[in-house]
């Protein structure tokens, strides 16, 4: 299994795991927390198999789990700055301005009602509805590797309008209710402040049919394929009068047929190997909205190779939908692989759940979600670095000075604070 092929690769990490956490101890004003916070990090990529407050604290010889409870729940630190730290070191290992930023949301099954955005809601994990939480996750996939960069708390209508649940839980007055595409668009923006380096964004259809989101990755100018419904309004490609209109991706498809213009493609390796398809594509636009400044849009489509048993016992080819926005000198295989790019938090979400304990967490408040998940992150951050590593070669010696305003040279994670600073993101 995965989880157990990764466990033994971490135990001989334990060096470098150790001079990461001593280096972000000045985000902690006293030694205990300090201490603890390496405690948890160890905890979450060990090889225990719940990973709470409980066993982690067994694990580090605590007596009981009162200090890792205290660190999460109540210790003077701030999250969101170890969020900034986590992002400093993806950039600094993984840093890539071809990388391309990956949206999706992720569930975690929860009882009761009192834990903070709880509720009987839709739950990808299971494909139906029930009461779980949902965590709005930013991916980073590079050449070198791919990890989380950021995480939004999804705080449901019912939740965002209750005055006493929002206390009893400790959610920010500042904090009002956001859909998940805002969530994303925050993110992503997010990402384009601080200068982490990348060049494409992907999400999949809940987020692909936003039109908030492609007017922000407009104004930016942002390259982007984003899964779309076939019910998406789009109208093209040109061509003769006589053609039956085009009002939706779906209507495309009679034109794809009648072309019959399909290349066969790998979306990239999977499981089993190479993942084939036929894609086309074809320039649309989008009523109401423009693409940036010497962009296009295309809709691609994919097709599966043979023809599939479907639902109410149709045999069909299986298609999905891609909404393009370019240069206008880029290339079908190009879409093609960020569209593939895609599956990347995909296997994030797994990886994060299995081995780093995102969702084994037993806290109730806004301020305990976000440090757990915020620590997994940077446990699951630290994995992906180490095994993007070449084999043979050694790790970069430990830096001293990792949070003083001048980063020396070769400090990588200070570096990527100095582009932030400066804009310098692309």
């Amino acid at each position: 299994m995965l989880v157990d092929v990764v466990l033994e690769e971490v135990e001989g990490w334990a060096e470098e795991l150790a001079s990461l956490t001593a280096g972000l101890g000045h985000l902690f004003t006293r030694p205990e927390p300090r201490e603890v916070f390496a405690d948890l990090v160890e905890g979450l990529l060990s090889d225990l198999g719940r990973k709470n407050a409980w066993t982690m604290a067994e694990r580090a010889g605590h007596a009981t789990p009162h200090r890792i409870q205290k660190f999460l729940g109540e210790a003077s630190w701030d999250a969101d700055s170890l969020l900034a730290e986590v992002q400093d070191y993806v950039a600094g290992h993984l840093g890539d301005a071809q990388a391309t930023l990956v949206l999706d949301d992720t569930q975690v099954i929860k009882k009761g009602t009192r834990s903070v955005g709880v509720a009987h809601q839709h739950c990808g994990v299971t494909g139906d509805v029930r009461n779980c939480q949902v965590m709005v996750m930013l991916t980073y996939a590079a050449e070198g590797g791919h990890t989380f960069c950021d995480r939004r708390l999804y705080l449901p209508a019912a939740w965002a309008g209750d005055p006493e649940r929002r206390r009893d839980a400790g959610v920010p007055e500042q904090v009002s209710f956001a859909t998940k595409p805002r969530l994303g668009i925050d993110m992503v923006e997010n990402a384009l402040t601080r200068g982490l380096p990348f060049g494409w964004v992907a999400a999949d259809a809940d987020y692909g049919k936003d039109p908030a989101l492609h007017a922000f990755l407009h104004e930016h100018a942002l390259p982007y394929v984003l899964a779309v419904p076939v019910t998406l309004p789009v109208a093209g490609p040109p061509g003769k009068p006589h053609q039956p209109a085009v009002r939706k991706a779906d209507d495309l498809l009679r034109h794809a047929t009648a072309r019959d213009r399909w290349e066969r493609r790998s979306q990239g390796e999977g499981p089993k190997g190479q993942r084939y398809y036929d894609w086309t594509w074809f320039e649309v636009t989008l009523p109401g909205q423009e693409p940036a400044d010497g962009f296009a849009h295309h809709l691609l489509i994919r097709r599966s190779t043979e023809k599939k048993q479907l639902a109410g016992g149709r045999v069909d080819y299986e298609y999905a939908y891609f909404l393009v926005h370019h240069q206008r000198d880029a290339a079908l295989g190009e879409a093609v692989r960020r569209a593939g790019v895609r599956w990347t938090i995909e296997e994030n979400n797994e990886q994060a759940k299995q081995i780093t304990g995102l969702g084994q967490y037993q806290v109730r408040r806004w301020k305990s979600w976000h440090r757990h998940v915020t620590c997994a992150m940077l446990a699951l951050a630290f994995l992906t670095v180490q095994r993007a590593r070449p084999p043979g070669q050694e790790p970069a010696p430990a830096d001293d000075t990792v949070g003083d305003d001048e980063p020396e040279q070769g400090d990588e994670q200070g570096k990527a604070r100095q582009a932030r600073e400066t804009g310098t993101h692309r």
